[in-house]
């Protein structure tokens, strides 16, 4: 996994020796499915921060990345489903991952609330995803030591 410098780092390099501190994070994925090194690199950068003892306190998809959360993806037998990675993931660590509802909407995809509320006949959203509004990622975004986005 490649590592992130930040301004505070390049001044005083972290002593090995010296436990650091969690953070907590908010990541914000705007890259959808068919941006697959950025939609990989943001689900591995997040796996990653959890491994070592990080809160993450919300991943919010926005923009392209609403379309990782339909639950109506099907992926061809040699790739492997962003989806499917994400939903574990949220299992393993009781991680939330909140979907801007506007630009879920606009993609077609909707829970059961929203498909009943617009008169649908079915919801696809994924399981372990959530529909949120931009609130959320602000609220997030100030309880959070740092937000990280993928894509754009």
């Amino acid at each position: 996994m490649a590592g992130f410098l930040y301004m505070s780092d390049l001044i005083s390099p972290p002593d090995a020796s010296t436990p650091t501190t969690p953070l907590t994070y908010t990541i914000l994925v705007r890259c959808g499915p068919h941006q697959q090194s950025q939609a990989r690199s943001a689900f591995e950068f997040t796996k990653e921060l959890l491994i070592q003892g990080h809160h993450v306190l919300r991943v919010f998809f926005y923009q392209q990345g609403v379309h990782l959360s339909s639950g109506l993806r099907v992926m061809p037998q040699d790739e492997f489903s962003l989806t499917a990675l994400w939903q574990q993931l949220s299992l393993d660590y009781d991680l939330e991952l909140g979907v801007c509802i506007a630009a879920a909407l606009q993609a077609g995809i909707v829970d059961g609330q929203e498909s009943n509320r617009y008169e649908l006949n079915v919801a696809n959203l994924a399981s372990q995803f959530t529909l949120v509004g931009l609130g959320q990622l602000a609220a997030a975004s100030a309880e959070s030591h740092r937000l990280v986005s993928f894509g754009g």
